[in-house]
């Protein structure tokens, strides 16, 4: 795969909130800026993500602005945690609606790299790898970049 050959020149990263998201943000932002690149940070949302079957709420789910600015406020945060104040320039976040995996895997089809970290938010923390990456790495359009966090 020729990386050169990709429509947009952008380093995707994928961040959940979680705490690898720090150390993911950070190396994303320090090859965005060592390649001239916009960085894109994105973060995706869905009711399933949310809720099992047995804890849906009285009266349904909650309205998707309200799952939106949660998965607004976990970036916000995460990028805080990451950066401080001082969001690096040319940095955009994008908030999409869907599975993880297959948001990213279509964000990588316009993008120059992904960056994700090695585990997310699941309860699998266990595993070597977590599920949204290792789709990743298997389905991506572009270098796969999986960044090891804390244990």
């Amino acid at each position: 795969m020729n990386p050169a050959t990709h429509r947009s020149q952008r380093i995707v990263v994928g961040i959940d909130g979680s705490d690898y998201s720090t150390g993911t943000l950070q190396t994303a932002a320090d090859l965005s800026a060592a390649l001239n690149l916009p960085l894109v940070a994105i973060s995706c949302w869905s009711r399933s993500d949310i809720y099992f079957a047995a804890q849906i709420p009285v009266g349904g789910f909650p309205e998707a602005d309200l799952l939106e600015r949660e998965a607004t406020r976990l970036v916000d945060d995460a990028v805080e945690r990451a950066f401080g104040p001082e969001r690096p320039s040319g940095m955009s976040i994008g908030i999409r609606y869907g599975h993880p995996g297959q948001i990213l895997v279509e964000e990588s089809a316009n993008a120059r790299f992904l960056i994700l970290g090695r585990r997310g938010r699941g309860g699998f923390l266990g595993l070597r790898l977590g599920s949204v990456s290792a789709a990743c790495v298997a389905h991506a359009h572009c270098p796969v970049v999986v960044v090891n966090g804390p244990e």
